[in-house]
């Protein structure tokens, strides 16, 4: 399903892919994973609502953003990114995918730019922040020995202004104080349990917040990541905030 959203066209790929085109720029972020572009996915719950896979191939990518290396994913990349594609990284990534035997960001074929938790930049005609990401160590979603699956610098969120419409993908994290000031049209909040902020976490992020639209993702991507969706929305639009489930 594509969404429709001030001048964007919207879509949730599945697991964390989200797809932002405007009439000039498309962007993308997080692109792959678990099969969700290569059409290998497969529900490991027959109860799990999430994107069919497909063997998805657009290669029209202008700004390809990846918030850390559990989303790092070369074949995803070259999936959407078009030729000249610029690929915006968290910096720690390349160091992480060596050590997980991946390709380098440095052999990717693309222009590649990195960014920290707090770094401001302009690709071509988008603007773009990264944003903090990660699970604070006394919080809910921590392994149970206590440490973060996300530690603090491991990865990133966007806030990406695409042809005057600002999205937001906040990445594998909390809810952290600087969130709750964000102006941002379209928020992308993940929504599964265990290893990112919950349904009802990201539910009061969006109520606090007030965009125009809230688009989950993130969730059902297999079973440690299932979550009621419909009643995430439920909450949300009883907040006064509109909602859309891309699902199918």
């Amino acid at each position: 399903m594509t969404v429709h959203h001030e001048g964007l066209t919207v879509e949730w790929l599945g697991y964390a892919t989200i797809r932002l085109a405007g009439d000039e720029t498309t962007l993308y972020f997080d692109p792959g994973r678990y099969g969700v572009l290569s059409g290998e996915w497969e529900p490991d719950d027959d109860d799990l609502r999430h994107p069919p896979g497909r063997d998805y191939r657009a290669e029209d990518g202008d700004v390809v953003c990846v918030s850390h290396v559990h989303h790092y994913d070369p074949d995803g990349i070259d999936r959407v990114a078009s030729e000249d594609a610029t690929i915006v990284a968290y910096e720690a990534i390349d160091e992480q995918a060596r050590e997980r035997g991946l390709l380098p960001l440095s052999d990717l074929p693309y222009e590649v730019r990195t960014v920290d938790a707090t770094s401001s930049l302009t690709v071509g005609d988008v603007s773009l922040w990264s944003t903090p990401a990660h699970n604070e160590a006394d919080g809910p979603h921590t392994r149970p020995d206590g440490t973060p699956y996300h530690p603090e610098g491991f990865g990133c969120g966007f806030l990406a202004d695409v042809e005057g419409t600002r999205a937001f993908w906040p990445g594998d994290t909390d809810v952290l104080p600087g969130h709750r000031t964000v102006d941002v049209s379209l928020f992308c909040p993940p929504i599964g349990q265990r290893f990112t902020m919950d349904r009802h976490e990201a539910a009061r992020l969006a109520a606090t917040i007030e965009p125009n639209l809230v688009m989950p993702v993130h969730y059902n991507t297999f079973s440690t990541l299932s979550t009621d969706s419909r009643a995430f929305a439920a909450d949300v639009a009883a907040a006064g905030v509109p909602v859309v489930l891309d699902e199918t």
